[in-house]
């Protein structure tokens, strides 16, 4: 049961991390658009990096924002497949060990 919980927190902790990614990137994009106060590019680099990497990455292509920015665009992907790396590294000792 504890096992069950662990997973439904950590689901809930990543919805929360990309929707904050998702809100970000989007407020940013109507800011640019309107000459406006924008959103650092750190404070976005810090949420990909703490698990919105994905939805930035997914939400940046679809609104065509920062898609012209190296940083993005590689560090984006090289953000996700750090996660990943995570996620297996934490199964492997979780399941093998």
């Amino acid at each position: 049961m504890n096992e069950h919980r662990f997973f439904i927190g950590i689901g809930a902790y990543w919805l929360v991390v990309s929707l904050a990614a998702v809100l970000l990137t989007v407020t940013d994009k109507v800011r640019a658009a309107k000459h406006r106060w924008r959103i650092a590019e750190s404070t976005l680099l810090i949420v990909a990096l703490f698990g919105g990497a994905a939805a930035e990455y997914i939400t940046m292509r679809c609104i065509r924002h920062k898609t012209l920015h190296k940083k993005f665009m590689i560090g984006l992907p090289l953000i996700i497949v750090l996660h990943l790396a995570i996620i297996g590294v934490a199964a492997y000792f979780r399941y093998f060990c």
